[in-house]
C-alpha cells in the first residue's frame, strides 16, 4: 500500500488514531484550527459520518442488532462513500485532509470483535495510506476517566458489551480497549505511526503534533491565499 504522496496526489492526508477517550479528536480539532488560521486549504472528515449509512448505523446500535460482520461492513461502506466522494477529490484538489480515524480503526476493532484480519484488510485494499498517522497512546484509566468526565456512563459498543466479556461495563471497557490497544501497537511499526504520549497535557501534545506536521509537510504548498505562515 502506498501513501497519497507516493501516488502523486497534490494534497496530503493526516489521520489520527487512538482509543476512545485518548483525546485524539481534541488534538485534530486544534490542528485543524491552526492550519486554517494560516490560510491553508483544509478539510475534516470523521469515522462513521457518511449520510449514506449513518442513520442505519445509529438504529442498529440502539437496538443492539449489529453482529461483528455487520458492524465491519457498515463501517466499510461509510468509509468507501466518504473516500470516493470527499477524500480523493479534495486530495486531487490540493487540500490537507484531516481524518478522525482511518482504516486502522477497522483493522483494530473488527479484529478484536472476531473478524479475520486478512478479510478486514481486504475490504479496505482500495484505500491509500495516510501521509501522516498520529497515534495517541493513552493509559486505559486515563481514557476511561476522560470519557466519564464528559458524560455519566459508557456506551454499549464503546465498552465492548456486545462481546459479553464482562457484565460490568467498566471492566468490559478495560478488557476490550486493552485488546484494541494491542492491535494498534502491533500496527505501529508496519504503518509508521507517529506515537504521541496522550497522557500529557493537551497543549504539550498539540505542540508536538504541530512540530511534526511542520517538519514533514511543506505547508506553503497548501495555501488557499497568501497570509504569512507562523
Amino acid at each position: 500500500m502506498k501513501t497519497f504522496a507516493e501516488q502523486n496526489f497534490p494534497g496530503r492526508l493526516i489521520a489520527v488514531e487512538g482509543l476512545d477517550g485518548s483525546g485524539k479528536s481534541t488534538q485534530i480539532y486544534l490542528l485543524k484550527r491552526w492550519l486554517e488560521l494560516q490560510g491553508l486549504k483544509v478539510f475534516f472528515s470523521e469515522w462513521n459520518s457518511s449520510s449514506l449509512v449513518k442513520a442505519a448505523t445509529s438504529k442498529g446500535k440502539k437496538r443492539e442488532l449489529l453482529s461483528p460482520t455487520t458492524f465491519s461492513l457498515i463501517h466499510a461502506t461509510d468509509f468507501a462513500d466518504r473516500y470516493e466522494r470527499q477524500l480523493v477529490p479534495l486530495l486531487r484538489a490540493g487540500y490537507i485532509v484531516l481524518c478522525d480515524r482511518y482504516i486502522f480503526t477497522a483493522f483494530a476493532r473488527d479484529t478484536v470483535r472476531g473478524c479475520p484480519p486478512e478479510w478486514v484488510r481486504g475490504i479496505y485494499n482500495f484505500a491509500a495510506l495516510p501521509d501522516l498517522t498520529f497515534f495517541f497512546k493513552a493509559n486505559l484509566e486515563v481514557s476511561l476517566q476522560r470519557i466519564l468526565d464528559g458524560r455519566p456512563e459508557l456506551k454499549y459498543f464503546e465498552a465492548g458489551m456486545d462481546l459479553h466479556i464482562s457484565s460490568d461495563p467498566y471492566e468490559s471497557f478495560r478488557i476490550f480497549q486493552g485488546r484494541i490497544l494491542e492491535q494498534y501497537l502491533a500496527m505501529s511499526t508496519e504503518f509508521r505511526f507517529l506515537v504521541i504520549n496522550a497522557n500529557q497535557p493537551v497543549e504539550a501534545q498539540q505542540s508536538t503534533v504541530r512540530d511534526l506536521v511542520r517538519a514533514k509537510l511543506n505547508l506553503a504548498e497548501f495555501q488557499a491565499h497568501n497570509p504569512v505562515l507562523a
